[in-house]
């Protein structure tokens, strides 16, 4: 009997963190909705081309009438070269009236996916991939969850354009009845304006179906950024360190620490112990400091240690139990100690110097 390993699988429950984030962003993985930039580009598409409607028309209407008449079309067909010529201004007028609408959109395209995803530069989609060419995961992609949803949204899109363009066309049957009585001009602002509003309307149920799709989008991208406590955990270990390399940082530290501490104690004027579990070493030179400054200071085996160092290079140790253990708990090393023991550290400063012959 096989067992399903999957079912042991840890769920993906906890959001991303900021370096999860970072990392996705690098690959090229980013938040973003489709929908959301082709309806607001349709939006600027057509309010661009509703302002520029009369321009467009009249170079339209004048390229028409120049070359596109009957009289005009023939006196331009006699020769090759009035061909060319009119297939040259021909392009040129169409490209003056469009290339500008055109290139607005294309503006108001890049601008709406850089609000939504801002700068970002990477190389990593084009990195050669195998899974790419792989059958399986191109099947499973073909069958995913995300191509239904997809596929659903296209259909829905052509089902409303369908929808649409029926209503609008049977509404203005009669007046696309009546082109043939118009005049060129008077049916291109007919053919126009029934297009506009069917652009209009598709615009409007477009942004309301990106709306949705941004939110869905939205919640699809934090879904697959998810993480399990497990990753979490290594994350974790990954950033700060494992707690194994980490003691071993500290105790490195600590090692340094106690070493250049040790070297300090030579200089030391004197010793004060517990006699057994403290012991504090003292420094004063008053061209340096307003006060003695603790050099060192131990418990125990550290204590028996700076004693060792303190007799063999001479440094007078004093015991006093109850100055030893406040200096000890209420100075650091390398910090000068509190006021409140000045009067009891210097009495024995005094009495170390009176035995050595030196003065204060």
């Amino acid at each position: 009997m096989r067992m399903n390993l999957q079912l042991f699988a840890e769920e993906r429950t906890e959001k991303a963190t900021p370096k999860k984030r970072r990392e996705a962003r690098e690959r090229g993985q980013v938040f973003k909705s489709v929908e959301l930039s082709s309806a607001a580009t349709l939006v600027i598409g057509l309010l661009a081309l509703k302002l520029a409607s009369s321009f467009v028309m009249d170079k339209l209407y004048r390229a028409y009438n120049r070359y596109l008449q009957a009289d005009g079309l023939i006196e331009q067909l006699n020769t090759q070269v009035g061909i060319l010529a009119m297939v040259k201004e021909i392009v040129y007028t169409v490209a003056l009236a469009v290339l500008p609408i055109c290139g607005l959109i294309m503006v108001a395209g890049l601008a709406i996916n850089f609000c939504q995803v801002g700068f970002i530069f990477t190389t990593r989609p084009l990195m050669p991939n195998l899974n790419r060419i792989n059958p399986l995961e191109g099947l499973k992609r073909i069958f995913s969850k995300r191509t239904f949803v997809e596929l659903l949204k296209s259909l829905l899109k052509l089902a409303i354009v369908g929808f649409i363009s029926y209503q609008e066309f049977m509404a203005d049957i009669k007046s696309l009845a009546q082109l043939a009585q118009l005049g060129l001009r008077r049916s291109f602002i007919v053919v126009a304006n029934m297009a506009y509003n069917i652009g209009i309307k598709m615009a409007v149920v477009f942004i309301i179906l990106a709306v949705f799709d941004y939110f869905y989008q939205w919640w699809e991208y934090e879904k697959s950024l998810r993480m399990t406590k497990q990753e979490l955990k290594d994350e974790f270990k990954e950033v700060e360190g494992h707690p194994l390399i980490r003691s071993r940082i500290r105790e490195r530290q600590r090692q340094i620490s106690l070493r250049r501490m040790m070297q300090e104690i030579p200089k030391a004027d004197v010793v004060i112990t517990n006699p057994v579990h403290f012991a504090v070493a003292l420094r004063y030179d008053p061209k340096e400091h307003d006060a003695p400054v603790v050099v060192a200071k131990g418990q125990d085996y550290v204590a028996l240690k700076i004693k060792e160092i303190a007799k063999k290079h001479g440094v007078y140790i004093v015991e006093n139990k109850p100055l030893a253990q406040m200096l000890y708990k209420s100075t650091e090393v390398g910090q000068t100690i509190p006021p409140e023991l000045f009067r009891a550290v210097a009495e024995v400063l005094a009495f170390v110097y009176s035995v050595k012959g030196k003065r204060i």
